[in-house]
């Protein structure tokens, strides 16, 4: 008796731990660029419909501080970078899961100002980062942002550099940017479609889009990254991501996917 007492106590707890395991959901922690957070508010919530038991931290800032980051350790399970750069060095530093690598889309960049602001934008284009009233220019730091590296480049080859350097403010990401011109800090700023289209700042404002040919192709890429603690769910969300829904919902902010 005692034997099958202790027999039935075993197989009670293996099942109570196997149903608290299940019940537990797994985490997969994403290092985003700042230019998809309002478009990965909808791509977590369709992503859990179909995998209700993955849970998606995520994490918005600049790629390349994303980068030093996961250089230092930082447990992320997967990168989003806002260019194929860090990515690339990721994997050949093997931090990174080289057949996992891909391109979610393409970013773009518009002049934005505030509803009231006295800018003619519609009216003088790019010439309005010249128009008298735009005292203070905003984009993100170049340095570590691929959005502020676009944004000089753009810059330079319409020939307005030299005249705008003076009045330029960075912000640490594209989102801190976007916030500079929406909180007055800046007049004007060069961000990025996916945040203005987005219904925080739809309608609260007035943009320009720059011409596709006027600064380097912002493709974007991912990658599972080598210390992930889940490796099968960080490339379920890595499918999603790629996947119809996913792709949609990408085009719906304004990124450009398959060139489309």
């Amino acid at each position: 008796m005692k034997r099958l007492r202790s027999a039935l106590t075993v197989l009670l707890g293996l099942a109570l731990g196997l149903t608290l395991q299940a019940a537990t959901p797994r985490t997969v922690s994403v290092a985003a660029a700042a230019d998809l957070q309002f478009a990965l508010v909808d791509l977590q919530a369709a992503f859990t419909k179909v995998h209700p038991d993955i849970d998606l931290a995520l994490t918005y800032g600049s790629s390349g501080n994303f980068y030093a980051q996961i250089v230092n350790g930082a447990p992320f399970d997967l990168f989003l970078s806002a260019d194929e750069t860090y990515p690339q060095k990721l994997m050949d530093a093997g931090l990174a899961d080289r057949a996992s690598a891909f391109r979610y889309s393409r970013g773009r960049l518009v002049l934005w100002v505030p509803a009231a602001s006295p800018i003619p934008l519609e009216r003088l284009g790019l010439k309005a980062l010249l128009d008298p009233a735009a005292k203070k220019v905003a984009i993100a730091n170049p340095r570590h942002a691929p959005y502020g590296r676009a944004a000089e480049a753009a810059l330079a080859k319409l020939g307005l550099l030299d005249a705008v350097r003076p009045r330029l403010v960075y912000g640490e990401n594209i989102a801190q940017t976007a916030q500079f011109v929406q909180t007055g800090a800046a007049d004007i700023g060069i961000l990025a479609l996916s945040l203005v289209k987005a219904s925080a700042m739809s309608g609260l404002g007035r943009r320009f889009e720059l011409p596709l040919d006027a600064y380097p192709p912002l493709e974007q890429g991912g990658v599972v990254l080598t210390r992930t603690r889940d490796r099968a769910a960080a490339w379920a969300f890595r499918d999603f991501l790629r996947g119809p829904e996913g792709v949609a919902i990408l085009k719906r902010y304004g990124f450009l996917v398959d060139g489309r």
